[in-house]
């Protein structure tokens, strides 16, 4: 499928903070782990720098950097085994999080 080149790409564009507390909202399924969910979520549809400003924000709000997914395993677990993630991996450590 051809781009249309009157759309302009708006990927890697700069988020404002409401676009980035948005995922703090997002609602878990049963029996997954709130916290655990919305790490997850942020990580996968966020640039690292603007993962950087959502953990500031999870962690205002006094949630659990090391919640666990339904196999018990942090998200820092998770994504140490993605090849390309140190960078998110070094938001999670430098906030305390652990694998």
């Amino acid at each position: 499928m051809a781009e249309r080149k009157d759309k302009k790409k708006i990927i890697g564009e700069p988020m404002t903070d409401e676009q980035i507390k948005v995922f703090l909202d997002f609602p878990a399924e049963e029996g997954v782990n709130p916290d655990f969910h919305v790490l997850e979520k942020a990580y996968r549809a966020l640039r690292v720098e603007d993962f950087e400003r959502f953990i500031a924000f999870f962690q205002a709000q006094g949630r659990d950097i090391n919640s666990r997914d339904p196999e018990n395993r942090t998200l820092l677990t998770v994504i140490s085994q993605h090849p390309r993630c140190e960078d998110y991996a070094d938001v999670l450590r430098k906030a305390g999080g652990t694998a």
